[in-house]
């Protein structure tokens, strides 16, 4: 086939016609064009029209030939059907002119369908504009491979065997040719009418018009919602204040009106929105440069919510398998608790299992339930296997991962407690510097109470790794023991000392008579002997009281008998003994207060 160097300069719109001719092999034979062609090229239009006919007629034996036999081929049209459209939709683009779709054109690798088709729309754009040219002279130009629709001097496109069959099986160009003729006279007729004085001052009229009728709804909502605040509040006023009362006052008045008028706004501008919506549609389509933004904005708004409601219906069935999996786990996480409910109740025993590991141990066996049935619930989660839920999973985890350390720790330590059984509730412990009476005992933190009534929020991780000094855990079979030491010099029988001793703690009350007391002596120093006076007690609660009261007994006895303490150090024996004589007892203001009740049979 010969083409003119010329007509490949066209393909560009940059290149001057050369007037060389340049051969181009084909299937179709070889085509000639005449010197004179060279006035024609230089006309309007004429440049840029190339380019989809050089292109598309490489196309014709590349794309529709092969079509042709893959159809005879397998032998059957229908079948080519689905494929075909399928095949239009990916390699064809709308010819769009004032927002409307004129029809559908393919294209090729070099001159992709969308260029095609924004050329052939701008060359209707610019021939409409035009006002010497009128619709009743566009016609058809035929040549040996394509159809040429001609506007006067300009040519707006040119029409291929290719193109009639990507719009239907045995669809002649002649016939296809006609049927864009047609289509593109009537939309330079309604593109020169919609934009004269006369067409425009109506659609502006109009709207003027729906602007006015959208600000008297909005107005009408406005009034619409007051009326019916008002109205709900006289007529449920009643019915919210027995809410309130019946919930003890835990949901207030205040807080149920705050969500209904939050409720009838959000109702409000939900409508509004819609209307505003519909406004806009309507009013963008008056106009035809704006007419492509209505269009869009349907695309934006209405398409997104359809493809949400599509992906919706068809979670349906996925979201009912994980209903399923919930209400199974449910009722699995009900019978475990009601069995562990029996073991701490002492209904069901096991041997070498305390029943206050039953808590514990129901927790653990929770935890494993719902993650059990997390697992299985995954994949049937909408949006589990895109790659946007799996980033937001990584991302949870290494939060968790970094900064949950502390608290893993103090959560394992508690139930690392409570299989150890070191103290309880109410127990007297002892944790490092912190002794306390046991008022909680939680999964990441226990709560103690000082003898200064202080609380003190202790981390479980700190009592895992500290010594526990339990004081109530073995008092209430054996008893605790009190003790007491002071210092006696060698002047003084370690008989009469161990007496008294145990005077004052038959004085002091509150102490247990069995076991009885007994004194130690623990060491022989220097300049004293030091005794050990151990009492027991079966209130570990009480023991502070207990140590002032036997504190107060040994003064008295010693002081009683003049027996000198010499705790906590010697220095040289003074001209005195440091006694209290038992006419000082009661010295003011002492005196004052109720005489202390000495009995040696206490």
């Amino acid at each position: 086939m010969l083409v003119p160097n010329r007509l490949i300069c066209r393909v560009c719109d940059l290149c001057v016609a050369t007037g060389n001719d340049v051969q181009f092999a084909g299937e179709s034979g070889t085509l000639t064009f005449a010197q004179d062609v060279r006035k024609q090229e230089l006309a309007r239009g004429r440049v840029a029209r190339n380019l989809a006919i050089l292109l598309l007629l490489t196309a014709i034996a590349g794309v529709g030939r092969p079509r042709a036999a893959l159809a005879q081929s397998e032998g059957s049209e229908g079948k080519d059907a689905s494929l075909i459209a399928s095949e239009r939709e990916a390699i064809t683009a709308p010819v769009v002119v004032d927002g409307r779709v004129l029809f559908r054109v393919r294209g090729v690798t070099a001159f992709p369908a969308a260029d095609r088709a924004a050329t052939i729309a701008q060359r209707i754009r610019v021939v409409a504009d035009d006002g010497a040219i009128f619709p009743n002279v566009l016609h058809l130009v035929a040549n040996e491979h394509w159809i040429e629709i001609v506007a006067g001097e300009s040519i707006i496109m040119g029409v291929f065997d290719a193109d009639a069959a990507a719009e239907a099986p045995g669809l002649s160009r002649q016939a296809l040719a006609q049927i864009y003729l047609k289509k593109i006279s009537s939309a330079l007729e309604q593109y020169r009418a919609e934009r004269e004085p006369v067409q425009l001052a109506r659609n502006a009229l109009r709207i003027a018009g729906w602007t006015f009728l959208l600000l008297l709804v909005e107005l009408a909502m406005l009034g619409s919602l007051r009326w019916l605040t008002v109205r709900i509040g006289r007529r449920y006023q009643s019915a919210i204040e027995r809410i309130e009362t019946g919930t003890f006052r835990l949901i207030r008045a205040g807080s149920i009106w705050v969500a209904m008028r939050f409720a009838l706004r959000l109702f409000a501008l939900v409508v509004s929105l819609a209307i505003f919506y519909v406004y806009l549609h309507i009013v963008l389509d008056y106009l035809p440069w704006t007419r492509a933004l209505s269009a869009d904005l349907r695309a934006l708004t209405v398409a997104p919510l359809l493809v949400l409601a599509r992906e919706s219906v068809a979670a349906i069935p996925r979201l009912l398998v994980i209903f399923v999996i919930i209400a199974v786990a449910r009722y699995i996480i009900r019978l475990t608790g009601v069995f562990f409910s029996a073991i701490e109740s002492g209904t069901i025993k096991f041997t070498g299992f305390a029943a206050e590991w039953s808590k514990p141990t129901y927790n653990i066996v929770r935890v494993l339930i719902i993650a059990f049935a997390a697992m299985v619930c995954y994949p049937y989660i909408p949006g589990s296997r895109s790659e946007a839920f799996k980033g937001i999973t990584i991302f949870v985890g290494v939060l968790f991962s970094l900064g949950s350390s502390s608290l893993l720790a103090n959560l394992i330590a508690g139930y690392t407690m409570a299989y150890r059984r070191a103290f309880h509730v109410g127990d007297r412990i002892k944790v490092g510097e912190l002794m306390g009476d046991v008022t909680q005992i939680g999964l990441m933190v226990t709560h103690m109470r000082s003898i200064k009534n202080e609380e003190l929020v202790v981390p479980n991780s700190v009592i895992l790794n500290s010594n526990v000094i339990n004081y109530a855990s073995l008092s209430r079979k054996q008893g605790l023991i009190l003790h007491t030491a002071v210092g006696i010099g060698y002047e003084t029988p370690w008989r009469q000392v161990e007496a008294m001793l145990l005077m004052a703690a038959e004085r002091t009350s509150g102490l247990l008579r069995e076991p009885a007391p007994f004194v130690l002596q623990l060491s022989l120093n220097d300049f004293a002997v030091t005794y050990e006076l151990n009492v027991y007690c079966d209130q570990p609660s009480e023991m502070d009281r207990l140590y002032a009261e036997l504190h107060r007994s040994v003064l008295d006895v010693f002081n009683e008998y003049g027996v000198q303490i010499m705790t906590p150090a010697y220095i040289a024996d003074p001209a005195e003994p440091k006694v209290v004589p038992r006419d000082r007892w009661f010295a003011k203001p002492a005196e004052a207060a109720a005489p202390l009740k000495i009995s040696r049979n206490a």
